[in-house]
């Protein structure tokens, strides 16, 4: 129970410092010193609405958080992820996920993300700074062009109509978060953005 009250930075600054991994000396070698700097780059970067730190002790899983940009319909929620770094990285990029339910056509109902810098256009250059501030690009500037989520992706095509709400049997399946209670509702469409929707998210 008193794992679950230590403050995060203080976790990942040790962790940085210490390096370890369940696997044996691995954190220790050229990756790990890749990930303990950029951790510490990151807490002292100031960027808004983006955070990232180990999980426990183990510098190669992480978890992130991503708040929703001012002006975009994802204002004023907040998005947790998981990011997990192969023994390759920084030359073969990390497997990034979201974890908290998100509704957008280049998110799918397990979390995964459809973004070209995670897959075919990585680069060593990158790092985790470079990783959230483009999922939280993506937030707002969806590529509707190779979704996901379809269904998403309809409505960000086509925002307008007479269609007010979305049912929960339109957001097609896997959009209820535990007990049942929807992940995505209340769709409202209006002049003044591509798609303005709020999203109920189960925390």
């Amino acid at each position: 129970m008193a794992s679950q009250n230590r403050d995060p930075a203080a976790t990942s600054v040790a962790a940085a410092r210490k390096g370890a991994e369940p696997s044996g000396g691995a954190a220790r070698g050229p990756v790990g010193k890749r990930l303990q700097q950029e951790l510490m780059t990151l807490m002292m970067s100031g960027d808004k609405g983006i955070s990232a730190f180990p999980e426990s002790d183990n510098l190669f899983k992480w978890v992130g958080t991503i708040h929703g940009a001012a002006g975009t319909v994802y204002e004023d929620l907040r998005y947790k992820l998981s990011l997990e770094f192969p023994s390759g990285y920084p030359y073969n990029a990390p497997t990034v996920k979201f974890l908290t339910p998100c509704y957008h056509p280049n998110v799918d109902t397990q979390g995964n993300i459809c973004l070209d810098i995670l897959k075919e256009k990585w680069s060593a250059l990158y790092d985790v700074r470079t990783i959230l501030l483009s999922i939280q690009s993506l937030l707002g500037e969806p590529n509707i062009d190779s979704p996901l989520n379809t269904h998403a992706a309809e409505l960000w095509k086509n925002p307008t109509g007479s269609l007010k709400q979305k049912e929960p049997s339109d957001l097609g399946p896997g959009w209820l978060g535990q007990g049942g209670v929807l992940a995505a509702t209340h769709f409202c469409f209006c002049p003044s953005a591509p798609i303005c929707y709020k999203i109920a998210i189960v925390l």
